[in-house]
């Protein structure tokens, strides 16, 4: 498989960077694992062939971590409660994702890296960046902000176009529920939440844009 191959070829002259400052006291000649993202938008398959690509590496040899967007042990229960009650604003909520990133990229994959494994995980920095400049934060200062990123082993980038994303955002249980609930206090704050992510849908070919640029361009 071409990941496989890939790995291989690189495994002699690997060496990791930041794409700017980076995390002070880490010694990037420590991390001898590999990191592989999976980007697209919301409702593209990505937990599904993340779901697929773990137990095929594990099965090749390879130790594997995954992880994802507000998983983090510090701000992930927080960003979701926060979401919920729709109380942040664009920059707060940027920054809500950035903590979230940095715990994890500090606490798991920076250590699981130097461990020699495979880290695996379900968005990375494309996304954020993305989302934020699409919510009208200025690129430079976002992308500033996940200077302290790491530079990925490789990017897999699934596409699929917004009239294809829409019945599968809206089918969602979280979505129908809303509806469901109706005239209530909740389900009132649910449908600003649904008309949101149809806003957001519609964002989406320009997120993808964004998001191939900052491909193109080396993000930072």
């Amino acid at each position: 498989m071409r990941i496989e191959l890939e790995l291989e070829k690189r495994s002699n002259q690997h060496r990791f960077e930041f794409y700017g400052e980076g995390l002070p006291e880490v010694d990037l000649e420590e991390l001898h694992g590999r990191l592989i993202v999976v980007e697209g938008a919301d409702s593209v398959g990505r937990s599904t062939q993340v779901s697929m690509l773990k137990p095929w590496l594990e099965s090749n040899g390879h130790a594997v971590l995954d992880t994802g967007m507000t998983r983090s042990a510090l701000a992930g229960k927080g960003i979701k409660q926060a979401k919920e009650g729709l109380t942040l604003g664009p920059i707060s909520l940027a920054l809500f994702y950035a903590t979230d990133f940095a715990d994890r990229l500090e606490n798991e994959m920076i250590p699981a890296l130097r461990a020699g494994f495979i880290v695996l995980t379900d968005r990375y920095i494309y996304s954020l960046i993305a989302r934020a400049i699409v919510r009208g934060l200025d690129a430079q200062w976002i992308k500033s902000v996940y200077g302290l990123a790491l530079k990925p082993d490789a990017i897999f980038y699934l596409r699929a176009s917004v009239p294809e994303l829409v019945p599968r955002v809206l089918g969602r249980r979280s979505i129908r529920a809303c509806l469901w609930r109706g005239n209530t206090e909740s389900g009132r704050g649910c449908l600003l939440l649904l008309g949101r992510q149809r806003r957001s849908i519609r964002a989406g070919e320009r997120i993808q844009s964004r998001s191939a640029q900052h491909r193109r361009r080396g993000v930072l």
